[in-house]
């Protein structure tokens, strides 16, 4: 496996010449919108066919699995433009890639909104263990809100994904709610309550993990979140059911301020099956220009992390995301959410070549609209693959994605080229 960085003048036909692909197999790994366009500075990532089949008429991928002794995941994941649902004679999959061992299993987690493309989804389950659907939240009597989630529970549960269901104190305005946490947290009883209507949902919808989102807790409720967390743990996995909770990106145990005082990572993660650091959001969209996940910080929350939870607890949290700002920053302005795929789209039609930050360890451009200068900051292979290089030093258990609605199709052939896909 190798990451190619796009130079003046390189066109698909050229990179697959450099690399005896044809440009179709190259394609097959880096499924981009604009083939055609590339900009300077955007990653590929190059994957050489070791074992390939070409399809009859009467083949299916479990046959084709069967064959190789492979699963059809593997398939998928391998084959990221194959359809489950429409196998067609003569058609060449790649079985296997030449030079590419993955060095373990992992956990990943993908958070999604309900509303997500289901096209887009089923191309993605593949490559997850958890599918955590955002939000449920709860009211002052412990009854549940729930999204739209149905269809998403039965699709993970085909694909043998665990659909997860996330509980956060989010309210229907954006916020996390201080009153609603305080009043649960306070009262034994409530969190019975929530906990048995959490667990009977579960059964009734056929979730088999729960993740906790509670942030920007009043400090004094940090052991009594601790006990909750300990209570709908031991009775979830009763039940056979995984919990996760999300924990803010912390560098140090007594770390002031709201979002950090409350979450014990000694407690907090040493009471749910899994922790999900949230390492992003350093550079957020009310914020100064910078990037989300910046490697240092990420890897100063994860150094410390280890120290207080075990690190196959611990999944380390990927943005699958950056931001556009408008220069100079203006205190209360507000940065536009893209996509990687969609930054790239905007640096070819800006005109833009893509620089890299070598010591940040994140892609960034600028370019000039409309008389006025921006700066976009996002991720690519090579800030991603710097990531994964973190899961590896650290023996993390794996990663949780926020959030696979943001289109990065090529994310996934790169982690799937570094780690086996854990499915518990």
């Amino acid at each position: 496996m190798e990451i190619y960085t796009v130079k003046q003048g390189d066109t698909i036909n050229s990179i697959a010449n450099m690399f005896n692909l044809t440009p179709e197999q190259l394609l097959n790994t880096n499924p981009i919108p604009n083939p055609d366009n590339l900009v300077v500075g955007q990653d590929l990532i190059i994957l050489i066919p070791d074992v390939t089949y070409t399809t009859t008429e009467n083949d299916t991928l479990y046959s084709i699995a069967n064959k190789y002794n492979v699963s059809v995941s593997s398939i998928l994941r391998n084959n990221p433009n194959l359809s489950s649902n429409n196998l067609l004679p003569n058609t060449t999959i790649t079985i296997s890639y030449k030079d590419v061992s993955p060095s373990r299993l992992v956990v990943v987690n993908g958070y999604t909104y309900p509303e997500i493309n289901i096209e887009k989804l089923v191309k993605i389950l593949p490559y997850l263990t958890f599918l955590t659907i955002f939000t449920y939240g709860f009211d002052e009597s412990g009854q549940l809100i729930s999204p739209n989630d149905t269809e998403l529970i039965a699709l993970a549960n085909d694909f043998g994904v665990l659909p997860t269901m996330l509980v956060s104190t989010l309210t229907k305005s954006g916020t996390f709610s201080n009153e609603l946490a305080r009043l649960l947290l306070n009262s034994n009883e409530l969190q019975d309550i929530l906990i048995s209507n959490i667990i009977q949902t579960m059964e009734e919808k056929g979730y088999k993990a729960v993740d906790v989102d509670f942030e920007y807790l009043p400090v004094e409720n940090r052991d009594s979140y601790i006990s909750f967390i300990q209570k709908l743990t031991k009775k979830a996995n009763e039940k056979g059911f995984y919990t996760l909770v999300a924990l803010a990106p912390k560098t140090s145990t007594n770390q002031p301020g709201l979002l950090y005082e409350s979450h014990s990572y000694s407690g907090l993660g040493n009471s749910a099956n899994f922790s999900l650091l949230m390492t992003y959001e350093w550079g957020y969209s009310a914020g100064p220009p910078l990037p989300v996940a910046p490697l240092p910080n990420v890897e100063q929350v994860i150094s410390y992390g280890v120290t207080q939870i075990p690190p196959y607890k611990i999944l380390m949290g990927i943005p699958l995301y950056g931001y556009n700002w408008t220069l100079p920053y203006t205190k209360g302005t507000i940065a536009k959410s893209l996509s990687p795929e969609q930054a790239v789209e905007l640096a070819l039609e800006t005109n833009s070549q893509i620089e890299y930050d070598y010591l940040q360890q994140a892609p960034y451009f600028n370019y000039t609209q409309d008389n006025a200068e921006h700066i976009v900051w996002f991720e690519n292979l090579k800030s991603i693959d710097a990531k994964l290089n973190l899961v590896e030093k650290y023996k993390l258990g794996g990663v949780g994605l926020w959030n696979i609605t943001r289109d990065f199709p090529q994310f996934y052939i790169l982690l799937n080229s570094r780690f086996q896909i854990a499915r518990l």
